[in-house]
């Protein structure tokens, strides 16, 4: 007996983790039903019909860019941190190269180089950990609506069904917004056309994005060695992983994957346009083209690292020289010869001028200390 309740306490335990997660998603839950019920009840009041599916089809992609737009300020902080952390990478290759045979000294000063250069690795993980619940969320609500509509998930679909089945019901193209690729129990028909589109639009676009990102944002160091080739296999395996995955997936649910993945294109687009990472073909492309504008890239990716104005100096200055008000001494001596009048020197070492009135009196700084007399330092 005590045997099974060992062998059981695993399985209870997955289930309280599974029950915690569940009420910690649940406001997730309630905030994605909210926003894609709203969404459908605008679209109606516009004069759309409520059951059809391109009513609810363009709702999940409004429902999508509505997620997507609220996470940009997460995005821009990843990819700052990503891109500070690039920055370093020199850096970190020389602490590699010199305490590379003691992983202690090596992990002690890239831990103090982290410190002083302001960095920190995980914080380009960070926001990629807070956006996964969302995505989660949105993707858990749809699939519920489209499997069991009784038992949606969402506050707002749990307290009016009519909705969840109004959604699992809409048809567009032939097809309903919840039927799958598998199982073909009335052959190839509109269902298949319609998700085998969306399944190839949706691999077609990730396989452009991360093509994008490869050939574009990476710097040379990153296409050659052991990283070089698990790109190229990402580059091929999560298409695939999407075109088998896709099959099983409701047509509803494909409508935001789609959409949310040409919205990362896009934003990948701009990104590597406006803000390319250092050291790749696209910031060689945007050097080209600020200099192009008649602007300094250099001051520009300061401006943006935050880096301090630095404070420039005159070619000529020189701080041993001092800084006079007006005239030097030779002027002032020249200027009292043609006036007549003899320039005095008074006791600190400074000149004057006397005789025409307006000539102020130049007073110059000693660059060396004053001497005592002799007498003096003889005492």
């Amino acid at each position: 007996m005590n045997f099974l309740t060992l062998l059981l306490l695993p399985l209870n335990m997955w289930d309280d983790f599974l029950g915690v997660l569940g009420t910690m998603m649940g406001p997730l839950y309630t905030a994605v039903s909210a926003i894609l019920v709203g969404f459908h009840w605008l679209l109606t009041t516009l004069g759309m019909n409520a059951d059809w599916g391109g009513t609810w089809a363009l709702s999940i992609v409004l429902l999508t860019v509505v997620i997507r737009t609220a996470l940009i300020p997460l995005f821009v902080r990843q990819i700052n941190s990503a891109r500070n952390m690039q920055l370093i990478q020199p850096k970190v290759k020389e602490l590699n190269e010199k305490y590379g045979h003691d992983r202690e000294r090596l992990g002690q000063e890239t831990m103090k180089l982290y410190k002083e250069e302001g960095v920190n690795p995980m914080a380009s993980c960070l926001p990629l950990l807070l956006q996964m619940p969302i995505f989660l969320a949105l993707f858990y609500v749809l699939n519920s609506v489209s499997r069991t509509p009784d038992q949606a998930l969402g506050y707002f679909f749990q307290s009016n069904p009519a909705l969840a089945e109004s959604l699992h019901n809409a048809t567009i193209f032939g097809a309903q917004l919840s039927s799958t690729f598998l199982p073909m129990t009335n052959g190839f028909g509109a269902t298949q056309w319609v998700t085998a589109t969306l399944v190839v639009l949706m691999t077609g676009v990730l396989f452009m994005t991360q093509l994008q990102l490869t050939r574009k944002n990476m710097p040379p160091d990153a296409l050659t060695g052991p990283m070089a080739q698990q790109q190229k296999m990402m580059l091929y395996i999560f298409p695939l992983m999407y075109l088998f995955m896709g099959v099983n997936i409701p047509i509803g649910v494909l409508v935001y994957w789609l959409t949310t993945n040409l919205w990362t294109m896009g934003q990948q687009y701009i990104l590597i346009h406006n803000n390319p990472a250092p050291n790749t073909p696209a910031y060689v492309d945007w050097e080209e083209r600020m200099r192009a504008k008649g602007k300094d890239p250099d001051e520009i990716a300061a401006k943006r690292r935050g880096a301090p104005k630095k404070r420039q100096q005159a070619a000529d200055y020189d701080p041993t020289k001092v800084a006079r008000q007006s005239t030097t001494r030779s002027t002032t001596a020249k200027s009292s010869a043609a006036s007549g009048q003899p320039a005095t020197s008074s006791a600190d070492g400074t000149s004057t001028s006397s005789g025409q009135p307006g000539v102020e009196r130049q007073v110059i700084q000693r660059q060396q200390p004053k001497k005592n007399s002799r007498a003096a330092r003889k005492q």
